[in-house]
């Protein structure tokens, strides 16, 4: 079943590069583009966009790559904290190093990696060894000096000027970064105040998707990303610069309004002109607003996209990575939308098959009943309950793949004696403490079997399927739920409640 799309890709691909190109001709010698948002596998924007290709960005890169080279900013204190990119659950590093892994594979190399606000931190410097060591130029910039109120001091040598100037080639320097936060901006003005020391004309753009400047304050698709940035104190509004300049009403984001002002002044110090740009707005090369093919589709995507955002930052409130005022924004822009939890078609669903769970003799881990549901493409309804033999999630894909695959329902797909033999195996030689399957082990079971049993073949080729498909859990999921459920490329959320009362997964 083809899905309804709200985007157009070609059109994007098309717009945006004339857009760059034509900023880059603005400038005499070079343009640094601050790339915003993820440069690979935007999941956010394909889910509050539906159509749009998760890779487009880098579809956009292959087109400029003869004119283009690239640096990859990362924040040192990202590093020594272990911040993860929730998505793929991996550290910002492991995110930097995946991301020039990714680069290279579609014949892109990245020109120099920047640690920005080093300090000498333990992880930052372990990281930039390993990447000297892979024969990667890695430069490590400190924190600058008088910024952001001494102009004098931070356009200077003791400024900008200490920091170590990376050679570039190409008329376009894309400055990308593994996420908000990694010195993006600093490096590219830090770059433009060595050119103009060379006697060299160059500029600064900025490209970012959201917030969507030319759509409503209010648009749920921007209502989303001030969602997807809660947690770090991101807010819209509506530019004050470009309304008293143009009389034009356009929708920014905080930090890029807050710093304008300041950062108009450094351009200006840098380059002794008067700034190129009026506000902050007019920075930006962003045309996303403009391929939106279904306005209808796009917002019901984003208000759905808000109520994930929620489930989400509850589960990591009791988790202990986020604060209270966190949950309290998702709320509000729930509220601010009309929505609530069970507008997920697939909450009530996952709590009705916890409560039947209950009911049941053999369900449940140490008393814990949990229920999970999944919507197909096709907008059927299909549910899961743990027991002493599976995890939710487990019985959940099962009983999926077999209704995509039209096995009945009585066939199990791995039988009794396969997951006693494993639960054994936990309990007996591992010493594991819950010796039910998760979803990972049953993956890895089906895969073994799938050689001797042409229906578990037949299954497994079924789970494609499940890529793009919504699931609801009553309980955070474990580790090798959440990794089988990634890997199979699900919307998860869940309610902020654990599936054991043991702290540890084990």
């Amino acid at each position: 079943m083809s899905k309804k799309t709200a985007f157009d890709n070609g059109m994007y691909i098309s717009e945006q590069k004339k857009a760059i190109i034509d900023r880059m001709h603005r400038f005499k010698n070079k343009l640094y583009l601050e790339f915003g948002g993820k440069l690979l596998f935007d999941y956010h924007a394909a889910r509050v966009l539906p159509g749009y290709d998760p890779n487009v960005k880098m579809n956009l890169l292959r087109e400029l790559r003869g004119q283009a080279d690239i640096i990859l900013c990362i924040f040192a204190g990202d590093i020594e904290r272990k911040k993860l990119r929730a998505d793929f659950g991996i550290t910002y590093d492991v995110d930097a190093m995946k991301l020039i892994d990714d680069l290279r594979e579609r014949g892109i190399d990245v020109r120099a990696v920047v640690i920005t606000r080093f300090d000498n931190q333990p992880s930052a410097r372990i990281f930039k060894n390993k990447l000297e060591r892979q024969a990667i130029r890695v430069y490590t910039h400190g924190f600058t000096k008088g910024y952001p109120t001494d102009i004098d001091l931070i356009v200077s040598d003791e400024g900008y000027g200490a920091n170590e100037y990376i050679e570039t080639d190409r008329p376009l320097v894309i400055v990308t970064g593994p996420g908000p936060g990694s010195g993006k901006l600093a490096t590219c003005l830090s770059q433009l105040y060595h050119d103009f020391r060379r006697g060299l004309s160059s500029g600064y753009a900025k490209f970012e998707t959201f917030p969507i400047w030319n759509l409503p304050l209010k648009h749920p698709v921007n209502m989303a990303y001030e969602a997807a940035t809660a947690d770090i104190g991101d807010f819209n509004l509506v530019d004050p610069f470009h309304l008293e300049a143009y009389g034009k009403t356009a929708v920014n984001y905080n930090r890029d309004v807050e710093v304008f002002p300041v950062l108009r002044r450094i351009m200006e110090r840098i380059t002794c002109e008067t700034s190129p740009y009026q506000s902050p707005t007019e920075m930006g090369v962003n045309v996303a607003g403009f391929c939106l093919t279904d306005d209808g589709l796009a917002k019901e995507a984003a208000r759905q996209e808000l109520i994930r955002r929620y489930f989400r930052y509850q589960c990591e409130y009791i988790m202990g990575f986020v604060e209270k005022e966190t949950v309290q924004k998702a709320e509000l822009l729930m509220e601010e939308a009309g929505l609530k939890p069970e507008d997920r078609r697939v909450v009530g669903p996952a709590r009705r098959a916890a409560k039947e769970a209950c009911g049941e003799p053999g369900k449940g881990n140490e008393g814990i009943f949990v229920g999970a549901a999944v919507e197909l493409a096709d907008g059927s309804v299909v549910t899961g309950k743990n027991s002493s033999l599976l995890h939710a999630a487990s019985a959940l894909v099962l009983n999926a793949v077999k209704m995509l695959a039209g096995i009945p329902d009585h066939i199990h797909l791995l039988s009794p004696s396969i997951i006693e033999s494993v639960t054994n195996l936990k309990k007996d030689k591992l010493g594991a403490k819950s010796v039910s399957l998760n979803l990972s082990e049953v993956l890895i079971c089906l895969s073994i079997n799938a050689p001797s049993n042409p229906t578990i073949d037949l299954a497994l080729e079924k789970l494609k399927a499940l890529n793009g498909c919504e699931v609801h859990m009553t309980h955070i999921p474990s580790p090798g739920d959440e990794a089988g459920l990634k890997k199979l490329g699900i919307n998860l959320t869940s309610d902020p409640t654990f599936s054991t009362k043991n702290l540890f997964f084990g």
